[in-house]
């Protein structure tokens, strides 16, 4: 099983609920284990800042599926939930994204691992450092990124 973390937001309807239905299909799936569940965090939109903030989790999975295989999955998540693609960094039910795959690097146009902005990104930054604090990304200490983060303002809600 290879281990994988998978970034999961939502800024449409019942933010919470889409969050919880997409760790449920994550959860049904034969080849994917969901291992960690981090805190829910709040978050301002980025990018196309006119919208709803976002509520954020980071999931921690060990998986049979190789990553073109995974990344179809979380589509087909997204699909279920009835994601749209109107606005670039716009409203959305729910966004599956994998953030880091195993050993696996890719700058594919199709799939992008590590994901390309997780770095900058508090809202997917705290919530992974949440559920593995040991983790070590292009050779910099995950604290480390943390602490030079700014700008973003990110709120801890709940744990599930």
């Amino acid at each position: 099983m290879n281990k994988a973390y998978l970034g999961i937001g939502s800024n449409m309807g019942n933010k919470k609920e889409n969050i919880q239905k997409s760790i449920e299909l994550l959860k049904k799936h034969a080849d994917i284990e969901v291992s960690q569940i981090s805190s829910f965090y709040e978050t301002a939109p980025v990018g196309y800042t006119h919208q709803d903030w976002f509520l954020n989790i980071v999931v921690e999975i060990a998986t049979n599926l190789d990553p073109y295989a995974l990344l179809s999955y979380c589509q087909d998540i997204e699909k279920t939930l009835k994601r749209k693609r109107i606005i670039r960094w716009g409203p959305r039910t729910i966004d599956v994204d994998i953030l880091l795959y195993e050993n696996f690097t890719s700058t594919d146009e199709k799939l992008i691992i590590p994901h390309p902005r997780m770095h900058e990104r508090a809202f997917v930054m705290i919530p992974l450092y949440e559920i593995n604090k040991d983790l070590i990304l292009n050779h910099i200490k995950i604290k480390d990124i943390i602490d030079k983060l700014k700008g973003e303002e990110v709120r801890k809600v709940s744990h599930e």
